[in-house]
């Protein structure tokens, strides 16, 4: 008994502690041709500086001529905020694009106390491109934004 409460005591401290959540809603579209959109989400400080990319979805699985990473570009934003130097595929950060629904990604707990720009992008082939951008302030305070096309609700949560 003894042994089972310290594992669970050593689970609770060894669990990641984060700044709060990002949720990012990719809404079912009603097209032709629907393929998932490829997603970046990141942040920079609102006065300016180095992004730092909390996650990629792209088509990690697509091989041959056409990797699926040759489409990174079309992430115009991130692209050129500091998506092009990323190594693929980024160890906890990239991943597979997501069906439409709600996805939520942990903030991270290392993030210094001050004023960012939480930037989510979408771009979906034959489909559009859509950015959101959100002020966000460390400790987290709860905001909420919304897409047009491409994306929906991005929603802050505060831990």
């Amino acid at each position: 008994m003894r042994f089972v409460a310290s594992m669970l005591v050593a689970g609770a401290v060894a669990a990641p502690a984060t700044a709060g959540t990002v949720s990012v809603t990719i809404p079912r579209l009603s097209v032709a041709e629907y393929h998932r959109p490829y997603v970046a989400v990141w942040i920079e400080p609102a006065g300016g500086g180095a992004a730092r990319t909390l996650a990629i979805w792209y088509d990690t699985k697509k091989r041959g001529n056409e990797p699926g990473t040759k489409w990174l570009a079309d992430l115009r934003a991130w692209w050129r905020k500091g998506g092009r130097s990323l190594q693929m595929p980024a160890n906890g950060v990239s991943g597979a694009t997501r069906p439409p629904g709600t996805h939520t990604i942990p903030l991270p707990a290392d993030l210094k106390p001050g004023a960012y720009t939480l930037n989510v992008e979408a771009a979906r082939e034959t489909g559009g491109r859509e950015l959101v951008q959100l002020p966000l302030t460390v400790p987290t305070k709860a905001a909420r934004a919304a897409g047009s096309h491409e994306l929906g609700a991005v929603t802050l949560s505060a831990r």
